[in-house]
């Protein structure tokens, strides 16, 4: 990689270089796996809400014999 200029227009060239050479190293997913990927992430996200309104009732429940 070059040495930047200096200015502010070839540190910014010398930036968007850099973003082009490593996105060039990227490896996307297949659309098989993206759909896979997206699946995993909704279960576990609603796992995540479900347990989190359970303990919230349990919590409120809880407070309520206490207050």
């Amino acid at each position: 990689m070059t040495a930047p200029t200096g200015t502010k227009k070839g540190k910014l060239t010398s930036y968007f270089r850099g973003v082009r050479a490593e996105m060039k190293k990227v490896i996307w997913p297949s659309k098989k796996e993206l759909i896979n990927y997206t699946g995993v992430v909704l279960v576990i996200s609603g796992l995540v809400a479900l347990t989190v309104w359970i303990l919230d009732l349990l919590i409120n429940g809880g407070l309520s014999l206490i207050i």
